[in-house]
């Protein structure tokens, strides 16, 4: 039996469904090791260096794990393919001894690292086909912005709580995100705001042949908007007051108005692309009013049974297999 280790248990059931009997599927439950919280534990003088422990509830799940390793000799990693996922995926290499080499000879190692970008048959069967090396780019990517966090947020808010109040917090994403909304509402503040009118009017096409030919009335109108007068151009903030706009109307009024020109243009509307992170984000929040936190438990939830491919990308990227789905649907 081959051992599969993935980060959640509702995925590892959903990817259960897709293999074998001869497959054994478990999950780390997340992050299987983490900065101490009752200490800095990051030695600043010896390159930034980590001090990684196993929090307690993940003591349970560690032991659990090397017992199936035991019965299954070697291990596949199908964490995440982002930075956090490839970071569980060495943590769990480090906790569990992966990291010996299983035949000396023949350098074979006792663990293999796959990674797919939707949890469907297809794609995990071909990422099975298709293992790698676990990416330590990735890996330093996800440790540097973890110790920042940490020297940040460990740094600043007692800082805080000193200079300011008890309670608050600093963080590396937090504070920037912060003085971002101070200085855009000092911006609203100093808005200096300036009055501008424009004059729009509904016209409606004179009857000039018999009534049976012509289209419905509510066809024949439309709007213009007046964008010269006396063969000047009006600038945008041109028409400052209600008086001078008043006035305009009042030397309109009467007058005949001609369509002289018709122009027609061919409009190619392209499809929205698929959604990235943050795009997901805002129209969960345009349209539900999700805040972002709950919009990404949900998109974890779909990605976690296979309804979705991975949400935490920038990428536009589409499935080849799904873009063949849609097409035969369509056609």
């Amino acid at each position: 039996m081959q051992l599969v280790i993935v980060e959640s248990p509702t995925k590892s059931k959903t990817i259960s469904r897709f293999l074998g009997p001869e497959y054994r599927v478990l999950a780390s439950y997340g992050h299987i090791r983490d900065l101490p919280k009752s200490e800095f534990g990051i030695d600043v003088e010896n390159n930034f260096k980590p001090k990684y422990i196993v929090p307690q509830k993940s003591k349970k799940v560690i032991k659990f794990l090397k017992e199936e390793l035991q019965k299954a000799g070697a291990a596949i990693l199908a964490t995440d393919e982002d930075r956090e996922g490839e970071a569980i995926a060495w943590h769990l290499v480090q906790a569990l001894g992966l990291n010996k080499i299983k035949n000396e000879k023949l350098k074979i190692k006792n663990y293999e690292r796959i990674v797919f970008h939707e949890i469907t048959k297809n794609a995990i069967e071909e990422a099975l086909k298709n293992p790698r090396d676990i990416d330590m780019n990735l890996v330093n990517a996800q440790q540097a912005r973890r110790i920042l966090d940490r020297i940040v947020g460990y740094k600043l808010s007692p800082f805080l709580w000193k200079k300011v109040a008890r309670g608050l917090s600093a963080g590396r994403v937090q504070s920037v995100a912060v003085r971002s909304v101070v200085e855009r509402e000092k911006e609203i503040e100093n808005f200096v705001p300036q009055e501008y009118w424009t004059i729009t009017a509904l016209l409606k096409k004179t009857q000039v042949g018999p009534v049976s030919v012509l289209p419905r009335s509510d066809l024949c109108q439309f709007e213009a908007i007046l964008t010269k007068k006396d063969g000047e151009t009006i600038p945008k903030l041109g028409i400052k007051t209600r008086k001078e706009a008043d006035k305009i109307l009042k030397d309109l009024k009467g007058a005949e108005y001609k369509v002289i020109n018709i122009e027609e243009k061919e409009i190619k509307r392209n499809p929205l692309p698929p959604f990235t992170t943050s795009t997901l984000q805002q129209e969960a929040w345009y349209r539900f009013h999700f805040p972002a936190k709950f919009t990404m438990q949900i998109a974890q939830q779909l990605y976690e049974t296979g309804k979705i491919t991975y949400h935490r990308t920038d990428s536009l990227n589409l499935s080849e297999l799904a873009l063949f789905a849609a097409r035969k649907f369509i056609i």
